[in-house]
This record gives structure tokens, C-alpha cells and sequence, in this order.
């Protein structure tokens, strides 16, 4: 096959640790082919959809904590369908731009292109806002931009977690415990006085225990989840936040909620999801780039790229 990632610059990557390269290692030591671009360089011109990309080779031997890891060799500006497959790995923020992307790569998959996961996907399914579909797994949960909906909230459940729709990697996150002296100030932020939507949740005292990162490939559950431990005193478990990442085996409540969801979001379109898992309930579905792949396979010798490849190789039919 010949891959395209759709990703952000290359040497942003923290390649010892990023699951797009190691998708991209599982890939050529399979025999495949990788090309790159960037979410700008998809455009459309008379009528079709096409990307200016860039062919990558990976360096052997290369110190992954270096930005020698890959080198590039032909351009290239093609229909986006010339390729076996296309994987959009963007990260966040979710704005318009992301927006039109999701468009784009719709209307390519239209033309014949092998989009994972698909334009249409990510866009149907915002990564706050899709657990209130399975809200049998979901802590009690409001989303709205009312003050006093949110207050109403706030007062019923006493302890509560506020968070913006389009926040990544635990920004905009705050906890109001029952005497927060700063409700309303943390309300009018976050809502922007009334006219930005946002989530609340009921507070999970199991994230002492971790946020589990579940990845669910291909309509199937990795067997084992990422538990990101906050740090002392901090309510976000994020990686990005500071947290560390052990891996433990699902539990029958993991897999209770993995095998529940994961047949029902494969057949959307949706290759690669991570599920966060907070005790016994999902706080959100990730479907733009998940991640936690390295630490997993570190962790556990359970090889979660070559499980994605697999996947992709059988959806793709090569």
C-alpha cells in the first residue's frame, strides 16, 4: 500500500513516543509505502480533490529523540484517491479549518479515496460531546451555556468537572467542589458570559485510580488500557497535563463499555477510536488522533501499531 498521513509537521513529532510514527514503522517494516502532508496542502481543484505531498522514507538506526528519523524524496501533487489509503491524524484544536478538512476529505472518499478515520466520521462525532449517545456509560452529565442550568447542576451534585467542547489535552478544565468561591467566574469564563456552550460533569473520585485511554481498532478493544495518573493535587490526568501512563489490563467493565461501543462506531467509519475512562464511566470519545500506542506496547509487549496495521490492511483489502 501507499499511505498518506495527513499530520502536523514532521519535526514536531516526539518520534520515540508518537503513535503516528509508530504506524509508520509497523507500515514500511510491512512493505508499504509513506507519504505525508499537511492539513493545508488538501485543496480542490476543478472538481477533485487533491494533496501536495511529500514521500518519506524512515532512517534505520535513527535516534527517534532526534529529528533525523526520517528523510523525504519525491513531491508529488495527486488526487487524494491515488492513494491506498489516507490517514488523517490532525490534531486538534477542532476549529473550521478542521472543519472544512472533514469536508474535503468527504468529498475525496465520494471520488474513491480510502479515508481512516473518515471526514465525515470526525466530524459527526465530537470528542465531548459523542459519550451523550451511550449515556448508559456516561456520569451524569449537562451540556449547555445556561448560568443557571450550570448552577442548577453545580448545586445538585455538589462537586463538579467544567470543560470547554473543543478543549484537547485537559486545557480549560476546571473543578467546582460544593463551597467553590469562584463559580461564577469559572462560569462566565468558560461559557464567554452566556454565549459558549460547554460540559459539565459530575465529579469521578476514581481518578486518583487514572483516566484509562482504551483504544478500540477495527470494531475490537486493544487488551489493555493506558491508566494516566494525575499528579498529586491535580484533578487532570492528562499526559499533556503532567500525568504518567501505566498500563493495566481492561476490566469486565472496561470491556463491558469497550464491546458495547466499539461494534456500533467501526461500521461509521471510525478505524481508530480512544475511549477515556474514568471507574466505571466514558468522559470522552476520541476519534481525531488517538494516541498512547508506544507505552502500551512498552508496557505490555502487546504490539498496538501492528494490531492498527492489520486493521488497516483488512479494511483497505490489501
Amino acid at each position: 500500500m501507499h499511505v498518506l498521513f495527513v499530520i502536523d509537521p514532521l519535526p514536531s513529532l516526539k518520534a520515540y513516543k508518537d503513535s503516528s510514527v509508530a504506524m509508520m514503522r509497523t507500515l514500511v517494516a510491512r512493505g508499504h509505502t509513506l507519504s505525508a502532508a499537511s492539513q493545508g496542502s488538501i485543496y480542490i481543484d476543478q472538481g477533485i480533490v487533491k494533496v501536495a505531498s511529500v514521500g518519506i522514507e524512515l532512517v534505520d538506526g535513527a535516534d527517534l529523540h532526534e529529528h533525523a528519523w526520517w528523510r523525504e524524496n519525491a513531491h508529488r501533487e495527486s488526487p487524494l484517491s491515488a492513494f491506498d489509503a489516507v490517514i488523517m491524524r490532525k490534531d486538534p484544536p477542532f476549529d473550521m479549518e478542521y472543519v472544512y478538512s472533514t469536508h474535503l476529505l468527504e468529498f475525496a472518499q465520494a471520488q474513491g479515496a480510502r479515508v481512516f478515520n473518515s471526514g465525515a466520521a470526525i466530524r459527526n462525532h465530537p470528542e465531548k460531546l459523542a459519550i451523550t449517545e451511550f449515556a448508559q456509560f456516561a456520569p451524569p452529565t449537562v451540556v449547555t451555556r445556561d448560568m443557571k442550568r450550570l448552577r442548577a447542576f453545580h448545586a445538585q451534585h455538589g462537586d463538579v468537572i467544567v470543560k470547554p467542547l473543543d478543549g484537547m489535552g485537559g486545557t480549560g478544565i476546571f473543578r467546582m467542589r460544593e463551597s467553590e468561591p469562584n463559580l461564577g467566574a469559572i462560569l462566565e469564563t468558560l461559557t464567554e458570559n452566556g454565549t459558549r456552550t460547554i460540559m459539565a460533569q459530575r465529579y469521578i473520585p476514581e481518578i486518583v485510580n487514572g483516566d484509562k485511554r482504551i483504544l478500540l481498532i477495527g470494531g475490537k478493544p486493544v487488551p489493555y488500557a493506558l491508566a494516566r495518573m494525575p499528579l498529586a493535587g491535580e484533578t487532570r490526568a492528562n499526559l499533556a497535563a503532567g500525568g504518567t501512563g501505566v498500563a493495566r489490563p481492561l476490566t469486565e467493565r472496561d470491556l463491558e463499555i469497550a464491546n458495547t461501543i466499539a461494534p456500533q462506531l467501526a461500521p461509521r467509519g471510525l478505524l481508530l477510536v480512544g475511549l477515556d475512562v474514568i471507574g466505571d464511566y466514558v468522559t470522552e470519545i476520541n476519534v481525531t488522533s488517538p494516541t498512547c500506542f508506544v507505552e502500551i506496547t512498552e508496557q505490555t509487549g502487546f504490539d498496538v501499531a501492528q494490531f492498527f496495521v492489520v486493521a488497516l490492511e483488512n479494511a483497505v483489502g490489501a
